[in-house]
């Protein structure tokens, strides 16, 4: 099981704040850093930079540590700007970046911003199309693709093979279906062994019919936990954890449990690592809210 690092810098926290987190986390043996691509959140102004930007100077700063945008709403940004600065990124990486598409879902981020927001079944079509686009138009030496709203007819430099294409999304078969088609990494959020395994059996099934192979298909999750170094530390963050939602320690524990958040002293971490491996799950990305570099250490340090 791989371990990365997942930051939500729209919450909070500064390019440096990436930086330092990118750095101890290509240090401590962490494959990848992803970050989320937002402008807003619903809790008011936070300082949320751009993703595309601030991984231009990462890349620059860093030599292993793989940069992943987990995920880019198609809402934002054309696929042709989309490609072109994956593209980018990819070079001035050493080929090191992944490029994570969803559909968008934050109306209010949307509204704030002056965005147009179109309904769900119209930004999933968007999907479909984009994620043949920039996949033509990072790999194909003329890129060709049609659709009713994206269409491109171009030989687009530079081509970026490297570039991993991400589909995520908590669906039980629409999003599994399109990642087996295009793309290079399926992502859900963390959830019970027994409700991802039907997901990923799906994801494996929509690439066989489309003459891919399942197992180059990296499946991975996304979500935080409370754990510590023994049942002490643990006990202390979880503690502090159901304080701040008003809940019982034991009543907040059984809700880690129910929707399948990793939780416990580190073996027992490990332990319900290895149940999602049993079912597929390849990498792990560590949430961690907020990404300043001293909670990086106390959040991810006990998995290292």
């Amino acid at each position: 099981m791989e371990l990365a690092l997942m930051t939500e810098p729209q919450l909070g926290g500064t390019y440096q704040d990436l930086l330092d987190a990118a750095r101890w986390a290509e240090d401590n043996g962490f494959v990848a850093l992803a970050r989320s691509d937002h402008y807003y959140w619903s809790g008011g102004p936070a300082d949320a930079n751009d993703a595309f930007t601030t991984f231009g100077g990462i890349a620059r700063e860093t030599s292993t540590i793989r940069l992943v945008v987990l995920v880019s709403p198609l809402t934002f940004r054309h696929p042709a700007v989309i490609a072109k600065a994956a593209a980018s990124l990819d070079e001035m990486s050493g080929g090191r970046f992944d490029l994570g598409l969803g559909t968008g879902w934050m109306e209010m981020e949307h509204e704030v911003f002056g965005l147009p927001f179109p309904d769900w079944s119209e930004r999933f079509e968007r999907l479909e199309e984009a994620l043949p686009y920039v996949r033509a138009a990072l790999r194909d030496e003329h890129a060709t693709f049609a659709g009713k709203h994206y269409r491109i007819d171009a030989s687009v430099r530079p081509l970026a093979p490297s570039v991993g294409l991400v589909v995520g999304g908590s669906g039980p078969k629409r999003t599994p279906r399109l990642a087996g088609r295009w793309a290079d990494e399926y992502n859900a959020f963390t959830a019970l062994p027994e409700v991802l395994a039907p997901r990923i059996s799906e994801l494996r099934r929509s690439a066989e019919e489309h003459g891919r192979d399942p197992s180059a298909i990296r499946v991975s999750v996304m979500g935080g936990g409370f754990w510590g170094e023994d049942e002490a530390a643990y006990r202390e963050e979880l503690a502090e954890g159901a304080a701040k939602r008003g809940l019982e320690p034991s009543a907040f524990e059984a809700q880690l449990a129910e929707r399948g958040a990793l939780h416990g002293p580190v073996d027992r971490v490990r332990e319900q690592l290895a149940g999602l491996e049993a079912v597929g799950v390849d990498r792990w990305y560590v949430q961690v809210i907020p990404h300043d570099l001293e909670n990086v250490q106390r959040v991810a340090g006990p998995l290292v």
